[in-house]
């Protein structure tokens, strides 16, 4: 399966989540940037209020793109402990990366949003959405994190992800995926155009969809 972009897949997932239109229980939390996008188009297709949940992956010490672990909204940190010990990661680097990661989710959450504060998600119906799962320690730190906020309801809504993920995953969470595969190398693969989005891109949609709502 292929896209456009991350609107056709946007659109394409909403399609999958008609049953909620209309719910004024749900709120779609998009993770940045570019699951904003397909945030956007959900969130205006179900006429749903649309809303953000900032994660990081922290990546080795001499290659910041293989991800160890990752650090949720809240700040909380999941660590693949076994990859932290094959390649001998100290706790002082993790310890440095919780606070500098922890400065810039905070520093997200003030340029999309005005102010570093984490939505009210208890007995709401969650959908969390991205433009795809790639290692999966980013959408796992937000899974934990909505999970950790007592929602009705959680649903994982993805345009793409590799095979063994969603397998996994589907033991945890409503899981909505429109393709997953063994022959997955990037997200980008799946797309025909897919640049990355900026802060202010990413502050326009939020308020687009805020004006939208009301």
């Amino acid at each position: 399966m292929h896209f456009k972009d991350r609107h056709e897949a946007g659109i394409k997932l909403a399609e999958q989540l008609k049953n909620y239109k209309g719910n004024k229980d749900v709120v779609v939390l998009a993770i940045p940037r570019g699951g904003v996008e397909i945030g956007y188009e959900i969130a205006r297709l179900l006429n749903a209020e649309l809303d953000i949940v900032v994660t990081k992956k922290i990546g080795l010490p001499d290659d910041e793109e293989f991800a160890i672990g990752s650090i949720g909204p809240d700040k909380k940190v999941m660590l693949n402990e076994e990859t932290m010990r094959i390649y001998n990661v100290s706790d002082e680097y993790i310890n440095n990366k919780k606070r500098e990661i922890g400065k810039e989710i905070e520093r997200r959450y003030r340029a999309y949003r005005g102010k570093y504060k984490l939505p009210n998600l208890k007995n709401k119906i969650a959908i969390l959405t991205d433009d795809g799962v790639a290692t999966g320690f980013t959408t796992r730190a937000a899974i934990s994190y909505v999970k950790s906020q007592n929602p009705k309801k959680l649903i994982l809504a993805v345009p793409v992800a590799p095979l063994d993920f969603a397998s996994e995953i589907k033991n945890e969470v409503e899981f909505v995926c429109l393709h997953s595969t063994n022959l997955f190398f990037s997200i980008s693969q799946f797309y025909d155009d897919f640049p990355q989005l900026s802060d202010e891109e990413v502050r326009n949609y939020l308020n687009k969809s805020s004006i939208k709502k009301k």
